[in-house]
């Protein structure tokens, strides 16, 4: 009985271990992530915790394959398979963000922006999709993000 007790708990640890965040691509054309850190983000959870009325800083950091002249920032929240935009206060990811355009391609680049989660944001589980986007509108890089507003 006691072997089976211990096999258990072992499997619930493993299960509980196996959950920690992935960043997963959600297609990037001309760029690729090679790391994402959110500021206080714990990444042995599944969703990365985003508390309401405080901002929330990112870093993305990517490899691109072409040149972009300018650069965009496009943010959505995913609630049951719905998209809803985040307002950003900076969607120009050319100023104050860590890039000075135009990027050149094979470069490796540091992109940082803030997001406010609003107070007026539900409690509720939400996949963040953060894109950058060329000139044409083309993601450079597609990254999306396990969250839990609270």
């Amino acid at each position: 009985m006691f072997k089976l007790c211990v096999l258990i708990s072992s499997l619930l640890l493993a299960m509980q271990l196996g959950k920690a965040l992935e960043f997963q691509d959600c297609g990037s054309k001309t760029g690729k992530f090679t790391q994402v850190t959110i500021e206080g983000c714990d990444t042995t959870k599944a969703e990365c915790v985003l508390r309401r009325n405080t901002n929330v800083s990112i870093t993305i950091d990517f490899a691109l394959a072409e040149t972009a002249s300018a650069v965009k920032t496009v943010v959505h929240g995913k609630i049951l398979g719905i998209e809803m935009p985040f307002p950003l206060n900076n969607p120009n990811a050319c100023l104050n963000s860590g890039l000075k355009c135009p990027l050149e391609k094979n470069e490796a680049y540091r992109y940082t922006a803030t997001l406010p989660v609003l107070k007026s944001y539900p409690k509720v589980s939400v996949l963040v999709k953060w894109e950058l986007q060329d000139q044409n509108s083309v993601d450079i890089v597609c990254v999306e993000i396990p969250a839990k507003i609270q």
